[in-house]
C-alpha cells in the first residue's frame, strides 16, 4: 500500500480541518478507497498510487483556495472536489471584484464559477438569461449589478420586477392597498437592496423612483430607458408576459431575466414564457445565457442535498 504525506505549512490545521475534522470527513466520503488520517499539522492518505495523486491534486488546489480566501467550508470542498479544472471553482482575474460595498463595509462578491460568468456576460450583453435552482445567487448576483450599474452612473434607474402568479386574482381580497398586497411577493428583490444600500437612501431611491419595485403587469405600455431591469421568477412568465416584457428595452438599458424552469407556478398546458424564450433567443447576438446549478449553491448544505434529492422526481415525470 502507497503512502501520501502532506504537511500544512504557514497554516493553523484546526481553521483548515474544521471543527473535529468536518472537512477530513468530507475528503473521506469523496475518496472511499483511501484511508486518510489527520495529526497535528499532517495528513497520512493511504491506498493505490493513482487515487493518492489525484488526492494529492485536489488537496493542493484546498491549500490555494486556503491561502487565498483564509477560509473553507463545506460549498467550496464539493465544488473543488467535483470540478474538472481550477477555473470551475476558483478565482479568476475578475474574482476579486467587489461588485458592491454594502451595508456595514460587506463587500459583495460574485462567489462562485457561474456566477462570475453571469458577471462577465453582463459586460458583454445588453439581455442576460441567468437560469438555476434556489439559492444559486442568481437574483442577489443580478440585484447587486444593478446597484454597481446605478452607483457608476451607468444607469438612472433600478427596475425589479416579478410575475405576481402566486396572488392570481386573489390579490383583491388581501387587506391594504396596492403596495402592501405586493410586497410579500417582491420581498427577496427587498432583501438583497437592504444588503446593498442603506435603509434612509434606499427608502429616498423607491419614493423618488429611482428604484421600482412592481409586479410585470404593471410593465405593460412602457418603454424603458437608461435602466437595469430584472425580470426574476420569469419561469412563471406566459408567453404573451415574456414577449411584452422583452419589447420593453430601451435606449442605454440592461436587462436580466432569473428563473428556475423547474419551479412553473403557471396553470397546467401554460407554456412557460421563459423556456420558451430560452429557444427562441439561443443563437441572438447580444444575448447571454448562464445555466447555474447545484454547485453554485450558498444557502445551508442542505439546500444542494434538497435540490439533487428533487432532480430524481423531476427527471422521472
Amino acid at each position: 500500500m502507497n503512502e501520501l504525506v502532506i504537511e500544512l505549512s504557514e497554516i493553523s490545521p484546526r481553521d483548515f480541518f474544521g471543527q473535529q475534522n468536518e472537512h477530513i470527513e468530507l475528503l473521506k466520503k469523496y475518496f472511499p478507497k483511501l484511508k486518510i488520517v489527520a495529526r497535528g499539522s499532517k495528513i497520512k492518505v493511504f491506498g493505490d498510487e493513482e487515487m493518492l495523486e489525484e488526492f494529492d491534486k485536489r488537496f493542493t488546489m484546498l491549500i490555494d483556495h486556503f491561502g487565498k480566501f483564509n477560509k473553507l467550508d463545506e460549498n467550496v470542498i464539493e465544488r473543488v472536489l467535483t470540478s474538472e479544472s481550477k477555473e470551475d471553482y476558483s478565482s479568476s482575474s475578475e474574482s476579486g471584484e467587489v461588485l458592491v460595498h454594502g451595508v456595514s463595509g460587506r463587500l459583495i462578491k460574485a462567489q462562485t464559477a457561474n456566477q462570475r460568468k453571469l458577471v462577465d456576460l453582463s459586460k458583454r450583453n445588453d439581455l442576460i438569461f441567468a437560469i438555476g435552482p434556489a439559492g444559486t445567487g442568481k437574483t442577489y448576483t443580478g440585484v447587486a449589478l444593478a446597484v454597481k450599474a446605478l452607483k457608476e452612473k451607468q444607469v438612472k434607474r433600478i427596475i425589479l420586477t416579478r410575475p405576481a402568479v402566486e396572488a392570481g386574482e386573489n390579490l383583491g381580497f388581501l387587506p391594504g392597498d396596492l403596495k402592501e398586497k405586493l410586497d410579500p411577493y417582491m420581498q427577496p428583490l427587498y432583501d438583497g437592496l437592504r444588503d446593498m444600500i442603506p435603509a434612509e437612501k434606499l427608502e429616498t431611491f423607491i419614493e423618488k423612483g429611482v428604484i421600482q419595485i412592481a409586479p410585470l403587469a404593471f410593465m405593460r405600455g412602457r418603454t424603458l430607458d437608461n435602466a437595469f431591469v430584472i425580470l426574476d421568477e420569469a419561469q412563471n412568465t406566459t408567453h404573451a408576459q415574456m414577449k411584452m416584457f422583452l419589447t420593453r428595452m430601451g435606449k442605454s438599458a440592461k436587462f436580466m431575466i432569473t428563473g428556475d424552469p423547474g419551479q412553473i407556478d403557471l396553470p397546467r398546458r401554460t407554456v412557460s414564457g421563459l423556456k420558451e424564450a430560452l429557444l427562441v433567443l439561443k443563437d441572438v447576438k447580444g444575448v447571454g445565457m448562464v445555466y447555474l446549478d447545484d454547485k453554485d449553491v450558498i444557502r445551508h448544505r442542505l439546500v444542494k442535498k434538497i435540490i439533487a434529492a428533487y432532480k430524481t422526481i423531476e427527471h422521472n415525470d
